[in-house]
């Protein structure tokens, strides 16, 4: 670890407070640095030479506390970390700004790897590959299966008319991120409102689900689900969606959307519904509105990179061809649709 304190964590102040709320656990000063992960908080890594933990943060200059709740992020682990799911221990919840500049969070530092493309994933060899993902599936009936009241989760969320928000979040967050003309994505957007499927029993909703949140262990196994920014109570058959949307062939031979769907061994989409739904008990006959959705989404997402894109607020390889992706995504979505 470098001795130069990363931006946005200073490790003596850090050091202060846990020494204050969880006196013995450091046993040496900080040090940290800045990892990837999630989408916008801020990851790190802070050891005293003997033990890590990870710190989680809003980014430097966040304006809306809502979209960076470090409380409801640790909220959510702390509820699940008694269950099978296994996220990692929840240690220290801080909402106070005088000393990191921000609310965080300390949680266990779990060692595994994420893995995010296919190409990461090849090595492990076809038997191998097969089994992490459909842990993967099994982690999330798991998931699914917490009773959200029996966790101090019961008003976790909103999930009378779960989809109909979702769905006009998503409408308006593209709305947002509108300079061009994108053939059919405003029929997606009006035929997935004119199909709304009738919700299952609503349940813990990580909202990002897929192989690279997850860390796998050496015996590919998962140790921990991470980044649950997204999560709440809701229709768990979102979550699904989105798995097997990712776990889809984009039939591109480059794109910066992760996906490990061409590693030998990989479980097709139906295969993980199938699973699912064996495992679960649950009713999936609509997963393709479930599935067309998460392709929407992300057709909207990525359309709004490439609108900062083209403002030159965002820089760095790859964006110059975000743009080409959002109508791939959109005929998926109506290709889902439809053949659903």
């Amino acid at each position: 670890m470098s001795p130069v304190p990363p931006p946005g964590l200073d490790p003596e102040s850090l050091r202060e407070r846990l020494d204050r709320e969880q006196p013995g656990l450091v046993s040496g000063p900080l040090e940290a640095r800045l990892i990837e992960g999630g989408r916008s908080n801020l990851t790190y890594v802070v050891g005293d030479g003997t033990r890590q933990w990870v710190v989680r943060r809003p980014p430097l200059g966040h304006v809306l506390a809502t979209a960076h709740d470090m409380a409801r992020e640790y909220r959510v682990i702390s509820g699940l970390h008694p269950t099978a799911v296994p996220v990692p221990e929840p240690l220290l919840l801080c909402e106070d700004d005088a000393v990191l500049g921000a609310p965080f969070y300390v949680m266990e530092y779990v060692e595994g790897v994420p893995y995010r493309t296919a190409e990461q994933l090849a090595p492990l060899g076809p038997a191998r590959t097969r089994a992490a993902v459909l842990g993967l599936v099994d982690t999330l009936v798991d998931l699914h299966a917490v009773d959200p009241e029996a966790v101090g989760l019961g008003d976790f969320g909103r999930p009378e008319g779960f989809l109909e928000r979702q769905l006009r979040r998503w409408g308006k967050q593209l709305d947002a991120s509108r300079n061009r003309e994108l053939a059919g994505i405003d029929a997606l957007h009006a035929d997935l409102g004119r199909s709304l499927p009738a919700s299952p029993a609503p349940a813990v909703v990580h909202g990002d689900y897929r192989l690279d949140n997850v860390l796998l262990g050496p015996d590919d196994r998962i140790r921990a689900v991470l980044d649950w920014e997204m999560s709440t109570l809701g229709d768990p058959l979102t979550d699904l969606g989105l798995l097997a949307m990712y776990s889809s062939d984009l039939g591109l031979s480059e794109s910066p959307v992760s996906t490990t769907s061409g590693a030998p061994g990989h479980p097709s989409p139906a295969e993980l519904i199938e699973r699912y739904a064996a495992r679960s008990g649950r009713d999936t006959s609509a997963i393709a509105w479930y599935t067309a959705f998460a392709w929407f989404k992300l057709a909207v997402i990525l359309e709004g990179i490439h609108y900062r894109y083209t403002l030159g607020q965002t820089v760095g390889a790859g964006f110059d061809t975000i743009g080409d992706l959002v109508p791939v995504f959109i005929e998926h979505g109506r290709t889902t649709l439809q053949e659903g």
